[in-house]
């Protein structure tokens, strides 16, 4: 990557088309960046959100497609990248999935589905871009839920825990070359993403049966969140993550912040300085989640 060239900085922004990334590529694109807005299908599923992306981007924004599932494909989009712009600044790892429901009833097969997309995707995406020499900027786009235990997305838990554990150790050693590492920790936003909407439930349903009526708490735990952020007055836009990461990048490189949160309780914040994982018992009691003591 490097910070030389032309005057506007050149970002990649990996899962664009929607929430969050689209909310990261807007904001980028604001601040005087130009953004490549990388996703599958930019001819095809996707067509119609790339084509906003750029008919908004006012020739700053580029559509790329870009499979962070496949090796060939990064590779593929970032010389693409690299030979258009002639450098590159700022790489947000954002594409993800989410899996929710009760962690038994996802097979194997499914969990090694999520750790690739959230975990191993991002060493495919650095591969290709730390090939280009010089310096820049690496984010991670996380979750609080590193920091914050909670039911039902187990799967999801574990598979952005090993990125982030990936992540930390990446940044470690790029650092002497001159390639910061920056981690935007949002929490859970409702709307303005298909996240939920899109979330996948296990393939081995039955495995649930023994769980009784814990199972039917999964689908209140969305509309308990989205209470709490109004309960507290914060804003559910998911621009706001977009725009948190803009104010980061803006500062002075060696003095930016090495992770931003934006989330509902704050939780991930006060446990990532204290170095310890949080026990959130309100919305663990909202889940019917009990001590083992008094059954289920």
């Amino acid at each position: 990557m490097s910070a030389l060239g032309d005057d506007h900085p050149v970002a990649l922004v990996t899962g664009s088309a929607l929430g969050i990334g689209r909310a990261i590529v807007e904001a980028l694109r604001d601040a005087g960046y130009v953004v490549y807005a990388s996703m599958r299908g930019v001819e095809g599923r996707n067509a119609e959100a790339a084509q906003s992306l750029k008919a908004q981007g006012e020739n700053r924004v580029h559509r790329i497609e870009m499979d962070v599932l496949s090796e060939e494909s990064c590779q593929a989009a970032v010389e693409q990248l690299c030979h258009a712009s002639g450098r590159l600044d700022v790489v947000v790892n954002n594409a993800g999935m989410l899996m929710n429901g009760m962690a038994e009833s996802f097979t194997p097969r499914q969990f090694l589905s999520i750790l690739d997309t959230n975990a191993v995707s991002w060493l495919r995406v650095n591969r290709a871009v730390l090939r280009a020499q010089g310096r820049g900027t690496i984010v991670y786009v996380g979750s609080t839920t590193t920091y914050v235990p909670e039911p039902f997305i187990g799967l999801y838990q574990a598979s952005k825990a090993a990125g982030d554990a990936l992540a930390r150790a990446m940044a470690l050693e790029i650092r002497p070359f001159g390639i910061e590492s920056l981690f935007l920790v949002p929490g859970a936003f409702p709307e303005g993403t298909d996240h939920f909407a899109d979330a996948q439930s296990g393939d081995d349903p039955e495995r649930t049966i023994s769980y009784g009526a814990l199972t039917d708490r999964l689908p209140a735990l969305t509309g308990r969140i989205e209470t709490i952020d109004r309960e507290e007055g914060l804003e559910l836009a998911v621009r706001s993550v977009g725009e948190q990461l803009a104010q980061a990048l803006e500062k002075p490189v060696g003095e930016r912040p090495s992770h931003v949160f934006i989330d509902w309780a704050s939780e991930g914040r006060r446990c990532h300085r204290r170095g310890r994982r949080a026990s959130p018992i309100a919305l663990h009691r909202e889940a019917g989640i009990r001590r083992p003591s008094t059954g289920v």
